[in-house]
C-alpha cells in the first residue's frame, strides 16, 4: 500500500465526540518500503529468515522479518519519519503474519535484534542515523550490520545506553546474545551458528543433509553385507 492510502486510513480513524475530536492512530498500516539494492540483499534476507524460522520452529513467542516498516511514532505517519530494517526480531511476541510493525498495537515492543544490509548508497545511513536510533529511541538490544559485496560485518550490543562493539571469537563470528546464536560469515553469507558451532541449515539444506546421510547409512550397510560375503558368511536378513 502506498503512503496515500496509509494517509487515508489515518484520516478515516478521526472519531467526533460532544468536547472534541480524539484521533485514534491507525494500527492497520501497510509496510511502506523502497525496493531492496540488489538480489544479494534479497537473498541474504530470505537466507536469514529461513534459518531462524526452521531453527525456532517448535516456538511460537517471537516475530522475524526482514524489509518491513516499523511505525514508531503516530506522529511520524504524515512526515514519513519510520524506518525498515532488513531484518529485525521481535521476541516475546505473537508469531503471526503482519503488513507492518505498528509499535502502539504490539505493547510498545521494539525489535530484540536488528541487522541491516550495507550497500554503497546506504552505508553511511545504517552506520550513524540508523545506528543512532536504534541506541537512544528503540533501544534494540543488538545492532549488526553486513555487506554482501565487500562482506564487512560488525556488530554491537546495547552497555549502559550505548552500543559498545561485539568481539568476535576464534572464527571471527559475534555471539548474540539475544538469539542465543553466534552469527558470521560463511562462504560470503551471513549466517547463524548453534553455540556448539553448528550451522544452522534451511529447511531445503537440512532435507539434504538427511538424504546424505541416509545414502551413507546405506553404504555402510552394503559394504559390511559385501565383507561378510568375502568372509563366507551368510547375514541374516530377517
Amino acid at each position: 500500500m502506498t503512503f496515500a492510502q496509509n494517509s487515508e486510513a489515518t484520516a478515516s480513524l478521526t472519531i467526533p465526540t460532544e468536547e472534541e475530536d480524539i484521533i485514534i492512530p491507525p494500527c492497520d498500516l501497510w509496510s511502506d518500503e523502497p525496493p531492496l539494492e540488489s538480489d544479494l540483499h534479497r537473498d541474504q534476507i530470505e537466507l536469514l529468515l529461513a534459518c531462524i524460522k526452521w531453527w525456532w520452529r517448535e516456538r511460537t513467542s517471537f516475530y522475524a522479518t526482514g524489509n518491513l516498516t516499523i511505525y514508531f511514532s503516530p506522529e511520524h505517519i504524515t512526515t514519513r519519519d519510520f524506518r525498515g530494517p532488513d531484518f529485525f526480531v521481535v521476541l516475546g511476541t505473537e508469531n503471526k503474519p503482519r503488513k507492518s510493525w505498528v509499535l502502539w498495537a504490539e505493547q510498545g515492543k521494539y525489535p530484540n535484534v536488528i541487522i541491516e544490509l550495507l550497500s554503497n548508497s546506504t552505508a553511511n545511513v545504517d552506520k550513524g542515523l540508523k545506528k543512532q536510533l536504534y541506541q537512544d529511541t528503540f533501544r534494540t538490544p543488538e545492532y549488526f550490520w553486513f555487506h554482501p559485496d565487500t562482506l564487512e560485518f560488525k556488530g554491537f550490543s546495547l552497555v549502559g545506553g550505548r552500543y559498545q562493539p561485539i568481539e568476535p571469537n576464534e572464527k571471527e563470528w559475534l555471539w548474540s546474545q539475544q538469539l542465543e546464536l553466534f552469527v558470521g560469515v560463511y562462504e560470503s553469507k551471513l549466517r547463524f551458528f548453534s553455540p556448539q558451532g553448528q550451522l544452522i541449515p534451511t529447511p531445503q539444506e537440512r532435507a539434504e543433509q538427511e538424504k546424505h546421510e541416509k545414502e551413507l547409512a546405506q553404504q555402510r550397510v552394503e559394504e559390511l553385507l559385501a565383507r561378510l560375503k568375502q568372509l563366507g558368511g551368510e547375514p541374516d536378513m530377517q
